[in-house]
């Protein structure tokens, strides 16, 4: 049974940073995605990371946040910097069809 945990997020003021983690359990390594959905908006793509760790993502966030999967593929960190009010979400990830709880990240002064 495949489980998808998230973890790390909270509140930070602009320009601070935040790393959310990713427990994969139960799944054989594929693709990992981080989406987020902002109050108000539908839910947007984030960034990607394969099992060979190539890495994509949404020209918003290019250059401030980072994906990153371990050696074995049971965990994948999105690690965030530089960080606006627009980044404020709930972030989750996903693998096929399964989807963590999600976590949420607030950006405020």
């Amino acid at each position: 049974q495949v489980h998808l945990a998230e973890s790390g997020g909270g509140f930070v003021q602009p320009g601070g940073s935040l790393r959310l983690s990713c427990v994969v359990s139960g799944a054989i390594a594929d693709n990992v995605v981080w989406y987020r959905r902002a109050p108000g908006n539908q839910r947007e793509y984030v960034a990607v990371v394969t099992p060979s760790g190539q890495t994509m993502y949404t020209d918003s966030v290019k250059g401030r946040f980072t994906i990153s999967r371990n050696s074995a593929k049971t965990t994948v960190d999105l690690q965030l910097t530089d960080l606006t009010p627009e980044d404020t979400a709930i972030y989750y990830c996903n693998l096929h069809e399964h989807w963590g709880q999600g976590t949420q990240v607030i950006v405020s002064s």
